[in-house]
């Protein structure tokens, strides 16, 4: 027992060695770290420290960032790259307002992450994207905003391009953070959270009003469009794009003008109800929160009659139960051809689904392919399957092994996306304050 003791002890202390000199921190920093949700290295990933999570056959995950002192970002969410090789990294900060920030992240000779502060005092800022006049705009709480990364002072560009989104303060069961993605024409989709779980009153009776309707859905739980105006300029008042979404973070706008929304369904304590979705957005339509679940089938609290699920737009796929798809990305990366064209998502989850990535298969106009009543493949067995004759996505998942294994990894919490130039996959992971990079293993 006492050797075995010894080797593990001599493991771990070359684990938290390798940890501190691919990242930056201090041994100390790093030994820290490792005491909680720490990545420990296992060799190389295509440039990268190699984390030992597995992955399906042909990629890896490498691990790029783990912080534990005070410099970068506390809960890295949005990461878009920069012409320079540099990247751009929104930080939650915390969940409630003036905690967060956006980030630059450079790197120096030796490969080592360099952090700068670009702005501060945000509200619990998540998307960052580049705008179709160039520049970069990011989503608060609340507001829109745009800024100069390359300015001697960012904090003073920031700008407010759309304010007054609604303030959805935190408390339980509240959805605050918006996020948004550009249509063809330039014109702003941002979505506006629901602010509760559904609709329901302290007795669990459904809050409505006169038509019978929850009184929530007329303002919230959508997807708004501001039309753009140019020159960086979008109009502050706005119309319903998509309503009845309860928590819209993942959006994506196919080359043809699919618009996909990946829906975050409610919080039941079931392990198997009820389905997240994958839905095609379509002007003018209802899509069920906080009514209806899955394909028609009424959620507790809300009689039948009132949800009226029949003449609610259907998902055009189930994904696993609390699941959590937080990012849609198509990629277009020359690393892998294999997956030209597919859409990744990320699984945050809370269960079992947590820390999955999967491509999924689609038609030209980017729609994903489903089979009929499929099988998770993160369920031992196949334990949990989806309802007869619901569409399931046909995807591979590229890292089937992100579970916690102690010592070895946490169980991944990927949050966003992005292609890096090189076609890699980078990825942020929110609970481990970590960013990693999808790759191709050196041979």
């Amino acid at each position: 027992m006492k050797s075995n003791l010894s080797a593990v002890s001599v493991v771990a202390a070359a684990c938290v060695g390798a940890l501190a000199l691919s990242t930056g921190l201090t041994p100390g920093e790093a030994r820290a770290q490792a005491g909680g949700r720490a990545y420990a290295i296992q060799g190389d990933c295509d440039g990268r420290p190699a984390t030992g999570v597995r992955t399906a056959p042909g990629y890896c995950l490498g691990l790029v960032w783990q912080g534990a002192g005070r410099d970068g970002p506390r809960m890295p969410r949005g990461l878009t790259p920069l012409e320079d090789g540099d990247w751009l990294v929104t930080d939650l900060g915390a969940w409630e307002a003036g905690k967060g920030a956006v980030w630059r992240l450079s790197f120096a000779a030796d490969g080592a992450a360099r952090w700068r502060r670009l702005a501060g005092g945000l509200s619990m800022p998540h998307t960052v994207k580049r705008g179709p006049d160039g520049r970069i705009y990011v989503s608060e709480m609340n507001r829109i905003l745009t800024l100069d990364p390359d300015a001697a002072d960012a904090q003073a560009s920031v700008r407010t391009v759309i304010g007054d989104l609604p303030d959805n303060r935190l408390h339980d069961n509240r959805h605050p953070l918006s996020s948004f993605v550009f249509d063809g024409n330039g014109d702003l989709l941002v979505n506006v959270g629901a602010p509760s779980d559904r609709c329901l009153d302290a007795a669990g009776k459904p809050k409505t009003d006169a038509r019978g309707a929850c009184v929530e859905d007329a303002a919230t739980a959508q997807v708004r469009r501001h039309a753009y105006l140019g020159n960086g300029r979008w109009a502050e008042d706005s119309t319903v794009f998509a309503s009845g979404l309860r928590n819209s973070i993942a959006l994506v706008r196919h080359p043809s003008g699919t618009m996909l929304q990946a829906e975050n369904s409610v919080d039941l304590d079931t392990p198997d109800h009820p389905y997240d979705e994958i839905n095609v957005l379509t002007q003018g339509r209802h899509y069920g929160w906080p009514y209806c679940v899955d394909l028609t089938t009424p959620l507790p609290g809300w009689p039948a009659r009132q949800a009226r699920c029949n003449e609610r737009e259907r998902p055009i796929a189930l994904l696993p139960p609390h699941a959590a798809p937080l990012d849609l990305v198509y990629y277009e990366g020359a690393m892998f051809p294999e997956l030209q064209g597919r859409l990744l998502m990320t699984w945050h989850g809370f269960r079992r689904t947590a820390g999955r990535i999967v491509a999924v298969e689609t038609d030209e106009a980017g729609r994903p392919l489903t089979d009929i009543g499929g099988r998770y493949a993160v369920y031992p067995r196949g334990s949990l399957s989806y309802p007869a004759g619901a569409p399931s996505v046909n995807g591979k998942v590229l890292t089937p092994g992100w579970d916690r294994i102690a010592g070895r990894h946490p169980r991944g919490s990927p949050v966003t996306m992005a292609t890096a130039p090189d076609g890699s996959i980078w990825v942020t992971d929110d609970r481990s304050r970590a960013i990693l990079r999808i790759a191709r293993p050196q041979e």
